[in-house]
């Protein structure tokens, strides 16, 4: 499906399924989205889209693999300004500085939260932290649950016992409880704990790191070394927000974006640091940018400079910066993941 020169970063690229084993359950959602052919059920719960990061500690597990047996990494490496533009390549390096995910929660998800980039840098040798965001795509019929932020503000003491004790009860119990259903996104900054509940089925923008801090690690990793990613809980606890998070503080990161525009912006200009994403149909005009193309739902086709491509439900592609400006014709949906906003 892909030219010869895909590589290169001069044309939109079809991706197939890249999904890591996970520790927890599912998948269904992705092959129910991607086709049985193009995606696997066994713990394959994430598909990692156009993916330049690893899985935490590992050399490769996680990268996309483009065509020619080359991972897409070392393509942005070689070429950063025909994938990521000039002004991208010069502020990040040959860096996407997004990672997206398709995520089905087969099973409730445990609590956990990420680091800031300033935690990262000074405690895990990370440039970046792992704030996320989510855009619901699929839930079970009567809705779907998740688990984000405290209700009231926390002692460093009564979080550092119940992850001590392994009191998924108390953790649980703590976190405001929130219904979801498709079209409905949630940023999740740094720090703030969250669970996603069984049967969500999100597209999951995210900084390119692989670091989790797992409050509630029994029954889902191996061991607590896994929670604490060999750092330590008295080291990472400090990353957790333990403020209390109410309703209105909840209303300012769950949104609910739904309309027949074109080209409709899902985060809003709080998540531009960190990335972009907006919910596209037929007639949508793409300004020249590295993104990743989730298509949702319905047929058409994606048109740039170098091209026709087929855009159908559950086809992923990766547009380099040089493919130039792009259509979206047809009866279709999809979801672009954009890189953050360069600083002016």
């Amino acid at each position: 499906m892909n030219s010869p020169d895909a590589a290169a970063g001069t044309t939109p690229v079809w991706l197939p399924a890249n999904q890591p084993h996970q520790f927890y359950a599912g998948g269904e959602a992705i092959v129910a989205l991607r086709g049985a052919g193009n995606a696997r059920l066994d713990h394959g719960p994430e598909d990692w889209v156009g993916s330049t990061t690893t899985r935490y500690g590992q050399p490769t597990e996680g990268l996309t693999r483009l065509d020619d047996g080359q991972w897409l990494r070392d393509a942005v490496r070689v070429s950063p300004e025909n994938w990521l533009g000039k002004a991208h390549s010069t502020y990040f390096g040959a860096d996407p500085a997004v990672l997206v995910k398709l995520l089905d929660a087969g099973q409730r998800l445990p609590v956990h939260c990420h680091p800031s980039n300033d935690f990262a840098r000074a405690h895990m040798n990370s440039h970046y932290g792992k704030t996320e965001a989510w855009i619901i795509v699929g839930t079970p019929a009567d809705g779907g649950d998740v688990h984000i932020g405290f209700k009231e503000d926390l002692s460093a003491a009564t979080v550092a016992d119940w992850v001590a004790e392994q009191d998924t009860a108390a953790m649980l119990g703590a976190l405001n409880q929130v219904s979801v259903r498709p079209g409905d996104t949630v940023f999740v900054p740094a720090g703030l704990p969250h669970a996603i509940g069984a049967g969500v089925f999100i597209v999951e923008l995210q900084q390119p790191t692989d670091l989790s801090v797992t409050l509630e690690w029994k029954d889902f990793l191996a061991d607590e070394a896994g929670g604490h990613l060999g750092f330590g809980y008295d080291v990472v606890l400090d990353c957790v927000d333990r403020s209390g998070w109410d309703a209105a503080r909840l209303g300012s990161i769950v949104r609910h974006a739904e309309d027949a525009l074109p080209v409709t912006d899902l985060l809003g200009k709080d998540a531009a640091a960190f990335f972009r994403a907006q919910r596209v149909r037929g007639g949508a005009e793409l300004e020249p940018s590295f993104s990743i193309v989730v298509a949702l739902e319905g047929s058409g086709s994606l048109k740039s400079e170098s091209g026709q491509f087929p855009l159908h439900k559950g086809d992923t592609y990766v547009l380099p910066y040089a493919a130039g400006p792009a259509t979206v014709d047809g009866d279709v949906t999809a979801i672009r993941c954009l890189p953050p906003e360069v600083p002016q």
